[in-house]
């Protein structure tokens, strides 16, 4: 009996040494490799709310309300803020029915505010 052991063979599957070997450098490269920095300036989703949000951003812009630089004296553009007024007034115009209280009430807040802001830019 003691020779029957030493007889018997030990049967390793060569494919799975082969594909644990091929797994393990694999996650070795992974490690070296640098890490992907996720993009912090995640997008908001494309709705009414942003659209309004981005209008009245431009048209406070555009009256000064708003500076790129700080200490930098503010430039108006009456012009293009009433353009982004006009644009905000079209939505409402053309959504009219179509959209929730609350989506509603956004923009008719929106463009009242736009409007008193615009009249204390003119001044």
């Amino acid at each position: 009996m003691a020779e029957d052991k030493k007889d018997k063979k030990i049967i390793v599957d060569e494919d799975w040494k082969n594909q644990a070997q091929k797994e393990k450098e694999a996650l070795e490269e992974k490690k070296q490799q640098p890490k992907e920095q996720p993009d912090e300036r995640q997008l908001p989703p494309g709705d009414l709310n942003s659209l309004v949000s981005l209008l009245a951003t431009q048209a406070m812009f555009a009256m000064g309300f708003i500076a790129t630089e700080e200490g930098k004296e503010l430039e108006k553009n009456l012009p293009l803020a009433k353009f982004h007024i006009d644009m905000l007034e079209a939505l409402e115009t053309k959504t009219k029915g179509n959209l929730t209280e609350q989506e509603s009430k956004l923009l008719k807040d929106a463009l009242s505010q736009l409007r008193m802001g615009f009249v204390a830019a003119a001044k």
